[in-house]
């Protein structure tokens, strides 16, 4: 996030240019609404609160976070009711579930109207199915929606959430711009200790570890965690290396990358900035900086080995850095830690574009036979992309859980309620006690509010990564049914074998020499026929809709 949110009205150009995601079908089928309107306001428009003329109840999908899980009395739901005069009927799964069971209640048409919590591209395999509604045709329909599009500068974006019928299928969440949260978190009382400064790039940070590595020669250094499969391990830190190295791995995994300079898309497994991202990791696993078991260890062996003392370094979030990090070094005599600013790499001091998206909602095509499905859209609009709404979720109700408001910077959290760093000894849980800053619900806004969730501490973190220049996101590349039942083949083999020479060539287990042999395999399993594929979409799409 850069700057804070400019406030003005939306322009005739804005509107124009977010008047075309909307209102009519591109294949000429009929998107009218007129016989659905039972429940929805008349003139409803940015900055309205929205209120059903009559009572309504939709069914959501609601995943049950492990941290905080769902309650069907939470004062966030009794609140919402009071306000929209809409009850929601929670269809309520673990998050460890939420996929599977998603993907099988929506394939059977089974799925509730409202299914947030999906991450782009995992809707593309209910678009040929027919279960879910092309929802480009009703942002008509959502004025906040179009309102933060336009004004944020989003659409090229959003083209790239586009299926091959040039209509997208996903409502994101919307950042008004990109920003970053993970990052290493370091022992920085060992820093001190040992004369250090904070690393600028990624070379500084090899050089901090071996300064590390001479005063404990018995001890990893770094030692991660996240290494959750079917990625290769390491998942937050080789998807930090990599963006820095300017390709995609591990958590930040596509098999295609945009090259900008070509106009082609590449194979990202192939690219030899991939390669260089290796030869790096290797340096810290071949020197004993980085534990060779970062790769395969648990979460919890991790952050024993940084609590006893055993490592300095280790993959972190804001949160993380609070939650638990801090919590597990207390028993360290004058221990403290911090999140580190992201080391900068060759790709320069860049941020990914494609942070500004977040995850987003579907909509079952059952919905659309309801006669309140105005009523739905308006209802969807108000809490996740009005202002009031995003603010209600996040932080709840003025006067009784915060005071002050976020573009003021007079915002604060009721002393008695705690959420990541902030208030941390209050004895009430703004997520656990009250519903509220819920990963179905709370998510995307303005600066502003992105700043209102954060210390100080993090304040000073976000203001170096707002010093960064953004990325521009690939250019759309949609497949047809057939090319991406195509792809979804030749994927599997590729991936596998990407992810396991990933962690051989990281550990040294294949040596790097080997390099040109490995994307020989590739081009053996089709990555060529992939890439192609993908190439061969993209110019169909730049010609049919420019």
């Amino acid at each position: 996030m850069i700057q804070l949110t400019r406030r003005h009205l939306l322009t005739a150009a804005g509107a124009a240019a977010v008047a075309g995601l909307a209102g009519c079908s591109d294949d000429g089928g009929d998107t009218s609404t007129e016989d659905k309107r039972a429940g929805a306001m008349d003139g409803f428009k940015v900055g309205d609160q929205f209120k059903a003329t009559e009572p309504l109840t939709f069914p959501i999908m609601m995943l049950s976070n492990a941290a905080y899980p769902y309650k069907a009395d939470w004062p966030f739901f009794k609140e919402l009711a009071a306000r929209t005069n809409v009850t929601l009927e929670s269809t309520a799964v673990p998050g460890s579930d939420y996929n599977q069971k998603r993907s099988v209640m929506v394939s059977a048409g089974d799925a509730p109207f409202i299914i947030p919590k999906t991450y782009h591209p995992d809707e593309e395999a209910f678009i040929a199915g027919g279960a879910i509604l092309p929802v480009s045709d009703y942002v008509d329909l959502m004025p906040h929606f179009q309102d933060k599009v336009s004004r944020w500068n989003l659409q090229g974006n959003l083209d790239g959430f586009k299926a091959q019928d040039g209509k997208f299928y996903l409502l994101p969440g919307l950042h008004e711009n990109a920003w970053q949260d993970y990052t290493l978190a370091v022992r920085t009382d060992i820093m001190t200790k040992l004369g250090l400064t904070a690393p600028e790039t990624w070379d500084d940070l090899t050089g901090v570890l071996r300064e590390m590595k001479k005063a404990y020669p018995d001890q990893y250094p770094l030692s991660d965690r996240w290494s959750t499969p079917p990625l290769p391990g390491g998942n937050n830190l080789l998807n930090l290396i990599g963006t820095a190295y300017g390709t995609k791995a591990a958590w930040g995994w596509n098999p295609v990358y945009w090259d900008a300079t070509a106009s082609r898309f590449v194979y990202t497994g192939a690219m030899d900035q991939y390669r260089q991202m290796l030869e790096y990791v290797h340096t810290l696993v071949k020197e004993g900086l980085l534990d060779p078991e970062s790769f395969t260890q648990t979460d919890d062996v991790a952050r024993q080995k940084f609590a006893t003392g055993k490592s300095f370094v280790i993959s972190a979030n804001a949160q993380t850095v609070v939650n638990e990090a801090r919590k597990d070094i207390a028993k360290l005599p004058g221990a403290t830690v911090a999140k580190m600013i992201l080391p900068i790499g060759p790709a320069g001091a860049t941020l990914p574009g494609e942070t500004r998206l977040e995850n987003g909602i579907m909509i079952s095509k059952k919905a659309l036979e309801s006669k309140n499905f105005v009523a739905m859209m308006q209802f969807i609009d108000w809490l996740w992309y009005s202002d009031a709404g995003l603010m209600f979720s996040k932080w709840g109700i003025e006067g009784q859980t915060y005071s002050g408001k976020v573009d003021d910077g007079t915002f604060k959290l009721d002393p008695g309620i705690k959420w990541a760093g902030l208030n941390p000894d209050a004895t009430k849980d703004l997520q656990v006690d009250f519903g509220f800053f819920n990963g179905v619900f709370a998510y995307g806004g303005s600066t502003a509010m992105l700043n209102s969730q954060f210390s100080d501490e993090e304040k000073a973190f976000q203001a170096e990564m707002n010093k960064r220049q953004v990325r521009p996101v690939p250019p759309p590349a949609p497949l047809t049914i057939e090319e991406r039942e195509q792809v979804t083949l030749w994927d599997s083999g590729l991936k596998d074998h990407v992810f396991q020479n990933t962690l051989k060539f990281a550990l040294g287990q294949r040596p790097l020499s080997e390099w040109d042999a490995y994307v020989k395999e590739l081009e053996g399993k089709n990555s060529g026929k992939y890439v192609d594929t993908v190439n061969k979409a993209y110019d169909r799409y730049k010609k049919e809709h420019g």
